[in-house]
């Protein structure tokens, strides 16, 4: 028998508007907890920019986070995203829309690197400054906002069952977030960005994540169960692809061969919360 995997309740979202917002049952709309949901994960973003902006937070913290956060992420990617997907859609809708994810993020991602985006979750030197690649700047800001809106969506897509946030899913967006946010504006700091471009890009990546988590509800709440599966797998296959190829390369430059343990700790956590 299949364990039921915890949920945040629909009804205490974190960021409770005042009782007008509220429906006639009192509770916050589900389209409303949606958008709320995506704003608090693209808030990571922001709290970790602030934390390195302020902080002088050590690479290898940020390293470790991270690696712990990739294992999460790998984590509740297979067991609520995937799983989901295909027992609701089937295998063949949960394939095509993992190739078309990974594919599509791949692709834009390649395209953003040429542009100066390359490095845009480094910690170091290595990310250029707007005089060194022109253009850099933008480059970074769109690759950020499509590292956070596949995230978003998905957590907006897991209340159209009516059943809350997944759990797992939302710790896993936490915790891959908080060490970009650290990560990225440790390294444009370095970099001789300033603070309102740095916090500039946060924030508006934190309002573009409600948006999505908004839209991944309104636009497929009472969607083909089909349908919700390719778009929930399209979504699994731009967030794995993007853990590989960010997320676990800038953990080993500094936790070296200790990243595949920190890894298989995140995998854990998440496993057990999904299975608590």
């Amino acid at each position: 028998m299949r364990t039921a995997v915890p949920r945040v309740p629909v009804s205490p979202c974190p960021c409770v508007p005042g009782p007008g917002a509220r429906g006639h049952d009192g509770r916050v709309p589900e389209w409303m907890q949606a958008g709320l949901w995506g704003l608090v994960s693209g808030g990571a973003l922001v709290v970790g920019a602030a934390i390195a902006w302020f902080v002088r937070v050590p690479r290898l913290v940020i390293a470790a986070i991270m690696a712990f956060g990739a294992g999460v992420l790998v984590s509740a990617l297979s067991f609520e995203l995937v799983d989901e997907a295909e027992r609701t859609g089937g295998l063949g809708a949960t394939v095509v829309g993992l190739l078309v994810g990974a594919g599509a993020y791949v692709a834009a991602n390649v395209a953003l690197a040429r542009r100066g985006a390359r490095h845009r979750k480094r910690s170091g030197d290595q990310q250029p400054s707007e005089g060194q690649v022109s253009g850099s700047g933008a480059a970074i800001a769109i690759g950020a906002l499509l590292d956070g809106v596949p995230e978003s969506t998905v957590l907006g897509l897991s209340l159209t069952g009516g059943e809350g946030v997944g759990l797992a899913v939302l710790a896993a967006i936490l915790l891959s977030n908080l060490p970009e946010g650290l990560s990225s504006a440790a390294g444009m700091k370095r970099s001789g960005r300033s603070a309102a471009f740095v916090f500039g890009v946060w924030s508006a990546i934190a309002v573009a994540s409600g948006i999505a988590g908004l839209l991944g509800y309104v636009v497929f709440a009472g969607a083909p169960g089909g349908t919700v599966a390719v778009i929930t797998a399209l979504a699994a296959g731009a967030i794995l692809a993007m853990v590989v190829d960010t997320m676990v390369p800038e953990a080993f430059e500094e936790t070296g061969l200790y990243n595949g343990a920190l890894c298989v700790l995140g995998f854990i956590s998440a496993f057990a919360i999904s299975r608590g």
